[in-house]
Order: structure tokens, then C-alpha cells, then sequence
């Protein structure tokens, strides 16, 4: 009884560790107050500032839409490379899996030095093109390393039976493999999502003048001292996150049971 209630005490305590800055963001996001740890009563001000502030809203449409783009076209490629690297075997698969391994373990600075190196050795205009361009490069391994170990549990004989009766690679693939794949796809689309929405060191070396992203925009205004619009702005981010993650489990808990009925 006391061992469990210790290891239930030290997970609560994890938990209040890593979430009691969020929930006092979000109290502070109510504060009538831009002093931060005094609290001078309730408002919906900072709300109100929020929608009205042009500078904060770019940003957001930026960040969502760099977000957006980087997360599709990297949980593409992602998945057809998993699949791809799944058939392989030996020494190959083994060196294709260290390389994806070392943009996950390499620091971000010196990821965002080398895109920047490279885009200017190329003569792209910094902006939109290069910033989406990194998150896409930073966020595929990361959709890689999501979806391998969903293929490894997939039993191999679906997809050989499948080929066997006839079907096209392309059929197969798309009506037999991605189906059972879907929990890990939108896993890591989920992932991609979000290291792009939070991502500031590769963005503040790859983007350029006049397009900035909400990571951005709060590094230039904590020189100035942050706007307590801030605190909101995160209060709802972290939110539609979460709703967002409870709808993606739900949904794959539903794709799981509905291939297990089939099966």
C-alpha cells in the first residue's frame, strides 16, 4: 500500500511540475493587471486586446499557416518513407535509421546555421518559402520515428495477400497499409504540428524581413516586456491543442476497433 501510494504521489508531483506554469499562464491570462504575481481581479481585457492587436494576429495566421503546410507535406513524405524503409533490410535500413536519427539528436542551432548556410547558397529570399522549408525538414524524421513501430506490428501477410489476389502496389498500399498505419499518421502529423507551432531557433535563422512568426514576435517583445495579450494567446493555443489531441485519440481508438471487426 505504500509503495503504490509513494509512486502515485511522485507522478502527481511530476504532473504538478510540468503543468503548474500552464495554469498559472492561464490564471494570469484574467488578471486586471500587467504587473506579473499580482493579482488586482478579473477580466476579459486581455482577450479583447488580443483580437485587436494586428501585429499578434500576423503572427498567429503565420505561425498556423507555416504550421499547417510544413505538417501535411512532411506527414506525406514521412509516411512514404516509413513504408518504404519497413521493406528494407540489413545494413541499408540500418544507416537510412542513424541518418534520419541526427536531425532529431543534433542541436537546433546547428540545423538552423546549416538551412540558413544552405538557402543563402542558394539565393532564396528569406521568408515564408525557406521558414516552411525548415519545418519541413526538421519535422520529418519526427513523423518517421512515429510511424516505423506501427509498421512493425502490421502483419506482413494483409499486404502479400493483397498483391497476390491482384491488386496494384499503389492499392495496396493506400486501401490495406495506410488504413491500419492511420493512429501513427496522425500521430505524427500531431507531432509535426506542434514542434512547428513551437519551434523559435530554426525560424528566427531562416526567416526573413517582415514575416515572423508568434515565437517570434514574443522574443522581440520580452526586450520591451510582454504584453499580458500573451498570456492569452497561449491560454487558447493550449487549448485547441488539447481538444485537438483528445479528437485525434478518440478518432484512432475508433479506426483501431473498426480494423478489428474487419480483421
Amino acid at each position: 500500500m505504500i509503495k503504490k501510494f509513494l509512486e502515485k504521489f511522485y507522478v502527481a508531483l511530476i504532473f504538478i511540475f510540468l503543468y503548474a506554469p500552464i495554469i498559472v499562464l492561464m490564471v494570469f491570462s484574467f488578471n486586471d493587471s500587467k504587473l506579473r504575481g499580482q493579482w488586482a481581479g478579473f477580466t476579459l481585457g486581455w482577450y479583447t486586446e488580443l483580437i485587436k492587436d494586428p501585429i499578434i494576429l500576423q503572427s498567429l495566421y503565420n505561425t498556423l499557416l507555416v504550421a499547417i503546410v510544413s505538417t501535411i507535406v512532411s506527414t506525406i513524405i514521412g509516411t512514404l518513407t516509413a513504408i518504404g524503409l519497413n521493406e528494407l533490410r540489413g545494413f541499408k535500413k540500418k544507416i537510412i535509421l542513424d541518418v534520419n536519427y541526427l536531425p532529431v539528436l543534433n542541436p537546433d542551432i546547428v540545423t538552423a546555421v546549416g538551412l540558413m548556410g544552405l538557402f543563402g547558397f542558394f539565393n532564396l529570399k528569406f521568408g515564408f518559402m525557406t521558414m516552411t522549408l525548415s519545418h519541413i525538414v526538421f519535422c520529418i524524421p519526427y513523423v518517421i520515428l512515429s510511424i516505423l513501430p506501427k509498421l512493425q506490428q502490421m502483419d506482413k501477410n494483409m499486404l502479400e495477400a493483397a498483391l497476390d489476389l491482384g491488386a496494384t502496389p499503389f492499392y495496396a498500399i493506400k486501401n490495406v497499409v495506410i488504413p491500419q498505419i492511420m493512429p501513427a499518421i496522425f500521430t505524427g502529423a500531431l507531432m509535426a504540428f506542434t514542434l512547428s507551432i513551437d519551434d523559435f531557433v530554426i525560424s528566427y535563422f531562416t526567416t526573413g524581413h517582415g514575416f515572423n512568426n508568434l515565437s517570434i514576435t514574443i522574443y522581440s517583445m520580452a526586450r520591451k516586456g510582454i504584453n499580458p495579450s500573451i498570456n492569452a494567446m497561449s491560454t487558447l493555443m493550449f487549448l485547441s491543442l488539447l481538444i485537438l489531441l483528445v479528437v485525434i485519440n478518440k478518432r484512432s481508438k475508433g479506426t483501431v476497433e473498426a480494423l478489428s471487426e474487419e480483421i
